[in-house]
């Protein structure tokens, strides 16, 4: 066995997990196109030591591309024009319930693709969707129009309150169920019979 192997695999590991940790901790699903392709880039590099490259080159290699990563997200943040360059911006898919074709076209989705974006996130009906848009890193994000989406539990607390309110501000209060048409164990305390008769053996 060959034993700098080992402590190239070891340095590999720490070192990938160091510059991948400068690197950011977004998801697959949540990068953007540049931070895609150097980390498959980053990947790739890491496994050349084994195959007889130089350790530390690689790993200075790597601190190349995860600063050059860090640069280009410090340039987005100086303005919208390097933004649009680097990293795109989102495309509207759905306006009020009308699939726009032309950005559709644009971004290369089908409207199956965007269907199953849409059944994903329990989306039943595009006439349902206000807006639907395609982000930077791939994701389609949506709002419900007002009437299709479901109720919070904040505005079923509401509506019981004005329920509450109208009722103490009607004139006639509410009047509960006689105790024979009350379905509970206490009903029958007050009526001092039971609703629905037990057989003998059990009374």
């Amino acid at each position: 066995m060959e034993w700098d192997l080992v402590w190239k695999a070891v340095v590999i590991i720490l070192g990938g997990t160091f510059l991948l940790r400068f690197a950011g901790r977004k998801s697959i699903s949540q990068m953007t196109l540049a931070q895609t392709v150097i980390m498959i880039g980053i990947g790739s590099l890491l496994i050349q030591p084994v195959a007889g490259q130089n350790v530390w080159v690689t790993l200075g290699v790597g601190a190349v591309l995860v600063l050059s990563l860090i640069v280009l997200e410090f340039v987005q943040i100086k303005g919208d024009f390097f933004e649009s360059l680097i990293t795109g911006k989102s495309k509207v898919l759905i306006e009020n319930g009308q699939i726009q074709q032309g950005n559709l076209r644009k971004v290369r989705l089908t409207v199956d693709q965007l269907e199953m974006n849409l059944r994903e996130k329990n989306v039943t009906r595009i006439s349902d969707v206000q807006w639907a848009t395609l982000e930077p890193n791939g994701q389609v994000g949506f709002v419900l129009k007002e009437e299709a989406q479901p109720v919070t539990k904040k505005e079923l607390q509401q509506l019981n309150q004005r329920i509450d309110l109208l009722l103490e501000q009607s004139s006639v209060p509410p009047q509960p169920l006689p105790p024979d048409e009350q379905e509970n164990l206490f009903a029958e305390v007050k009526r001092k019979s039971h609703k629905n008769t037990p057989p003998n053996h059990l009374q």
